[in-house]
Order: structure tokens, then sequence, then C-alpha cells
């Protein structure tokens, strides 16, 4: 399988590229002409893809009282603008040849809001609903919508996201797996949504 890795900082996806021998582009995903550009590229090189994940989210904490309107703007159209724009240029070409999977990553803040995250609940409740339209306009014409709940931290070589053997976190790898999976199911058992989370996190 070919990859293509985007990302608004490409020194932050280098290793991750390396790795997996994806080729890197710089894209700012909330930019429509970034996104533009993404997808010319990539007609250049891969063509059309046959999976896309988007996983782009921004954070920002604090009362309502006191969030800034531009941060609160900026941390939309990351989390949820974005994924519109990426959605409409893959749904485009994967229309063209009839086939194609779009996977959105969302949170349990896309199903329930929390005090204090009002900013990420937007964004994500707005992903999911994204999601979901795009399923029922999109699953007739063999376009596979999907959107993942991610119910708890992810492990990384961060210091605070390393696991103690006791699966608190989720693992990168169990999740990518997932994900394909969810690319190769028949069509006659899609599923659009799918939740995840260690055994340990409560819901």
């Amino acid at each position: 399988m070919q990859v293509a890795l985007a990302a608004r900082d490409g020194e932050k996806a280098r290793a991750v590229a390396q790795e997996t021998g994806a080729s890197l582009h710089r894209c700012d995903a909330s930019s429509i002409e970034d996104v533009a550009a993404l997808f010319a590229a990539l007609d250049a090189s891969i063509g059309t893809p046959d999976l896309v994940v988007y996983n782009p989210s921004a954070r920002l904490r604090g009362p309502v009282t006191e969030l800034d309107p531009e941060a609160t703007r900026a941390a939309i159209e990351t989390t949820c603008f974005g994924a519109f724009l990426v959605a409409q240029q893959a749904a485009r070409r994967m229309l063209a040849r009839g086939s194609g999977s779009i996977l959105f990553t969302g949170a349990s803040a896309g199903v329930k809001g929390f005090a204090n995250s009002s900013v990420f609940a937007m964004g994500k409740f707005g992903l999911r609903g994204l999601a979901q339209s795009l399923a029922r306009e999109l699953h007739p014409q063999n376009i596979h919508i999907g959107h993942f709940v991610i119910d708890g931290g992810i492990a990384s070589d961060r210091p605070d996201r390393q696991d103690d053997g006791g699966d608190r976190m989720l693992d990168p790898d169990a999740i990518a797996e997932a994900y394909l999976q969810f690319h190769n199911q028949h069509r006659s058992a899609w599923a659009w949504e799918v939740e995840l989370r260690p055994w340990v996190e409560t819901f």
C-alpha cells in the first residue's frame, strides 16, 4: 500500500514517514488552498487514494466566559471544517472511480459534552454529524464513510503517554488495525461508526 502523510508541521511527521515509507506533504487542513494543493499533488503521484483518514483536531479548554473567539474559530476550523474540505476533495475523486473509504477520528467529546470543553465538543460533534451525513449520502455510491470514537489516551513516546503495561491507553498499532479492518468490510455489512477504548476505560 502506498501511503501519504500530510501535516501542518512536516517535521513532526517526518519520523513516521521515514518509518512507514510514506511520502510527506505540508498541509494546513483548515486552508481551502492547502487541501486542494495536497490532492492535486496526490493526483500526480499516487492517484486517487483508496483510503483517506482525517485525524487533525484542536483542543481549547476553559470557561465559556473566558474563551478567545478567534482561537475558538481556529480550533473548530481544524477539527471540523478541515474534515469537510478533505472529504470534499476525496469524495470528488472516489465518486469518479466508484469506490473508496473516508474515515474520521472522533472522540468521546463528539457524543457527550464535558465542562470547560465546549470548543472541543463543538468541533467533534460537528465532525460526527459530517460523518453521519456523508455515510447516508455516499454509502449508496460505494464510498465507505467511518467515524471512530477514540475514548481514551493514545500511547506514544511522550513521557506522559507511555503505557505501564496495564492497558490504560490505546495502542496506536491496534487503532490502525481497526481502521484497516473497517476499510476492508464487505459492503453487505458496512458500519459507519466504531467506538475504541481500553478495557479499563469507563463508559
